[in-house]
Parts: C-alpha cells; sequence; structure tokens
C-alpha cells in the first residue's frame, strides 16, 4: 500500500523512500492522496479561513482505514480538521473508510442521491457489498448531494453533475475558476471503471458514453480520477475512453470477462494469499461473479470458467502460485 500526494509538491511514499517534484497545476487549496489498490484516491478540498475545515472527497476501503487516517494526518494543514466527507458513489473503495474518518473528526457524510434509504437499514443486497463479496464499515449518512447542487469551499463553487454509467448514483464534481474536475471512476486517463449495470443486464454503455460528453462539454483542464494520478490531457483520455467503449459495446463478452478478472483480483489484493481451492469456492459463491457467467458464459460449467480466470491471471502474472501439487496456493502480485 502506497500513496502519493499531490498538491503544490508530489512526495512518492513507496518503497521506503520519499521523492519530491514540483507541482505547478493543482490548486494550492487541493490536496489529492494517490492510493494504491484496494482504495480510491482521496481528495481534500482545503479551506481559507482559521477554523473552517477542509472536505475530503472519498475515503477508501475499510481495510485501508488506519493508513487513510495517518495520510490524512500528513496532509491536513496545522490546526485543521475535516468538516465534511462526501462520496462520489458508494462503492466500497470510495466510502470504506467513512465510519472511522468521521469519528475521528466528527464530521458528517453526504452521499449521491438514489441509495440513501438502503444506507440508512445497511441493506447489503441493495447495496453491492453483499454481490461483489466485498466489506464497508456501517456509516450513517447525513444527508444527500446531486446534479445542480454546489458545494463552497475556499471561494470556489463546487458544481455537482450526475454521471450515471460505472454506478447509476455517481456523481462527478467540478470547479469553473481553476477548471478542476473530480472525475471519480467516470473517467480515468486510461479508460473507466467496470460498467456494473451492464454485468445485472440494465442497459448502461449509453450512459457512459453521455457521462463521457459531459464531461467534454466541462472541458476541465485538469482531471483527479478515482484511481490513478490526477492528469491533464483530456483530449487522449476520452479517446481511449470512447474506444474502449466501443469495444465493449461492440463485444459486451469482453467487459464482462474483464469484469470478473477485475474483482477476483480485487478480492486476492485484500486476502494476499489463499488456497486455491478456498479461491475457487468464493468466486463461486460472489452473486456478482456468478450473475455474469449466467448471463455471458453460461455454455460452460461454472468451475471451468472460474479455473479459466484464475490460469489467465497467473499466466498475465497478475496474480501467482506459491506452490504445486494437489493443493496449490494463490498469491497477489502487486500492491
Amino acid at each position: 500500500m502506497s500513496a502519493r500526494f499531490f498538491a503544490a509538491s508530489c512526495v512518492n511514499e513507496g518503497a521506503g523512500r520519499s521523492d519530491v517534484t514540483r507541482h505547478h497545476t493543482l490548486p494550492p487549496d487541493i490536496t489529492v492522496l494517490e492510493r494504491g489498490w484496494l482504495s480510491s484516491n482521496n481528495i481534500l478540498l482545503h479551506g481559507d479561513k482559521p477554523g473552517e475545515g477542509a472536505i475530503l472527497i472519498d475515503t477508501g476501503y475499510v481495510t485501508h482505514a488506519a493508513q487513510t487516517l495517518a495520510l490524512l494526518d500528513s496532509a491536513l494543514r496545522p490546526g485543521e480538521g475535516i468538516r465534511l466527507i462526501a462520496n462520489t458513489h458508494l462503492h466500497s473503495d470510495h466510502c470504506g473508510g467513512n465510519a472511522a474518518v468521521a469519528e475521528r473528526h466528527e464530521c458528517p457524510i453526504l452521499i449521491p442521491p438514489g441509495e440513501f434509504s438502503a444506507i440508512a437499514a445497511w441493506d447489503e443486497d441493495a447495496l453491492s457489498y453483499r454481490a461483489t463479496g466485498q466489506r464497508c464499515e456501517r456509516f450513517s449518512p447525513a444527508g444527500t448531494w446531486a446534479q445542480g447542487d454546489v458545494i463552497h469551499q475556499a471561494g470556489r463553487e463546487w458544481q455537482i453533475h450526475a454521471a450515471p454509467g460505472h454506478d447509476p448514483h455517481s456523481v462527478i464534481v467540478f470547479d469553473p475558476q481553476s477548471s478542476t474536475l473530480i472525475s471519480a471512476d467516470a473517467l480515468w486517463e486510461t479508460g473507466f471503471g467496470i460498467v456494473f449495470p451492464e454485468l445485472d443486464g440494465e442497459r448502461a454503455f449509453d450512459e457512459v458514453e453521455a457521462t463521457l460528453d459531459l464531461i467534454e462539454r466541462l472541458n476541465p483542464a485538469w482531471i483527479i480520477p478515482g484511481h490513478g494520478a490526477p492528469f491533464r490531457d483530456l483530449p487522449r483520455a476520452l479517446r481511449v475512453a470512447r474506444e474502449r467503449l466501443r469495444y465493449f459495446r461492440q463485444e459486451p463478452q469482453r467487459h464482462a470477462l474483464h469484469a470478473a478478472k477485475a474483482l477476483t483480483v480485487f478480492h486476492m489484493l485484500e486476502v494476499r494469499e489463499t488456497p486455491q481451492r478456498d479461491l475457487i469456492g468464493w468466486l463461486l459463491a460472489a452473486p456478482v461473479l456468478m450473475n455474469t457467467w449466467h448471463r455471458f458464459f453460461s455454455e460452460r460449467k461454472p468451475e471451468v470458467w472460474i479455473h479459466e480466470i484464475i490460469e489467465d491471471l497467473v499466466r498475465a502474472k497478475v496474480l501467482g502460485r506459491a506452490s504445486t501439487g494437489p493443493f496449490p496456493r494463490i498469491i497477489a502480485i502487486g500492491n
């Protein structure tokens, strides 16, 4: 687990070293904590008045909560606390640290509209946590932020825009003054997040396209994604994302396979190492994986399909085998 700080300077704290390079493009009141998987990036919008407090957008995965708190302690300014947590969407890697951060800083939480009742009741069937086999510590939202809302911070007016596709309820956040976009998983430098509604048979590729069109109209000079480093080359990122979208539309099975592999890797990055038979059992019990198999790959037995996924990831050196023989163990490779 490594993190990089982007603000007036960029600090790489990975591998026991600290490299500092100048970054003059991000406004000084914005700090981005670039996280390695499993956590999403965390974005701090600092205040400009004594005691105002910062706004934190997205809090990472629950197993990284202690690291998230430590990183925030390092990134907050002297005497500064967090006055508000706001989530771009409610996938576990974006809101898993909500409870820990809210308890530490005694601050409210805002979430996108659409799942407030499910979160208030902590209905893991209505949310994505049970389906994906991922974890999230229970938290209580104070309200929602939605299309058309504006968040005021440090003299900026952050506009909230609906950005369905990756998640039906996701939002993106734009500051016209600095032309900075917090794009969450709607746009990365090399694509976008899994289009989860498509795995359930709901048409959502059109919504991905509409969100990309919205981002093009906003025309940000600086994009802070949910994963990966902030970037500036919007035309290239949109071109890559649209090419990827065209490919997935033509070959929806490819999108489904990509999603299955990504969810497998996410699980392995959490557990780090497990007997292969246990990994197979977990995948066969994960509702989103079995729904994906049923909709796209049911011509093969589920055990065969799962075995093929594991073998593909091992060949790609995304996963590895710690032992061979009748009881091999699978290990995660990477952060």
